[in-house]
């Protein structure tokens, strides 16, 4: 059965999101997040979240994870084949949430709440606040004429996404300013597996 260690308010709940959409049988290994002073400190094989456990396997990062689940588990769901038209697409989506849309955010939680020195560095904060607003640009162009980002159906891309933009939201980037955006994350935060990934 697949393991996944997890702790509320950390990117395992996407993956765990990803398992509760697809019904997929497995184990939570329940750790308690450590405020982070260092990277690495976390009670799971890596030091950090989130991570799974098939077998033998064992592996970290949230867009891997996602992948290999939906690659060995997925059967055809939440994610176009690999040679579908809209394939290219969705890994692009996959990737951006993670590598451009949340980098900049990292900067603002990680000075702003594991630091508290953010008021230190008011140019770099300031500069990760822009990164971060115009990758919400990006994200609002493109919902302005979609329900989802792969179009009217739900992928796990907006997994992906949807953790990202909970965060932007969290430390205040995500505002009236993109209604596109906050009418589909409040799409996706309504869906049942969400509810059951976000309980705790």
């Amino acid at each position: 059965m697949l393991k996944l260690y997890h702790a509320p308010r950390t990117r395992s709940i996407r993956i765990r999101w990803l398992l509760e959409e697809l019904q997929l049988p497995h184990e939570l290994e329940r750790v308690e997040f450590r405020p982070q002073k260092t990277t690495f400190a976390q009670a799971t094989p890596f030091g950090r979240f989130p991570v799974l456990v098939d077998g033998e396997l064992v592996i970290g990062e949230s867009g891997a994870i996602l992948e290999y689940i939906l690659e060995q588990y997925g059967a055809g769901r939440l994610a176009p084949g690999v040679a579908a038209p809209q394939r290219g697409e969705f890994l692009q989506w996959v990737h951006f949430a993670e590598g451009t849309a949340f980098a900049p955010l990292g900067v603002l939680i990680w000075h702003g709440i594991y630091r508290g020195d953010a008021e230190r560095i008011p140019v770099a904060i300031d500069a990760a606040r822009d990164r971060a607003r115009s990758a919400l640009e990006v994200v609002e162009r493109h919902l302005m004429t979609r329900d989802y980002l792969l179009g009217p159906e739900f992928s796990a891309a907006d997994i992906m996404l949807g953790f990202t933009l909970v965060a932007a939201q969290v430390v205040g980037v995500l505002d009236l300013r993109y209604p596109a955006t906050n009418s589909y994350l409040a799409r996706l935060t309504a869906r049942p597996a969400f509810q059951r990934a976000t309980a705790d």
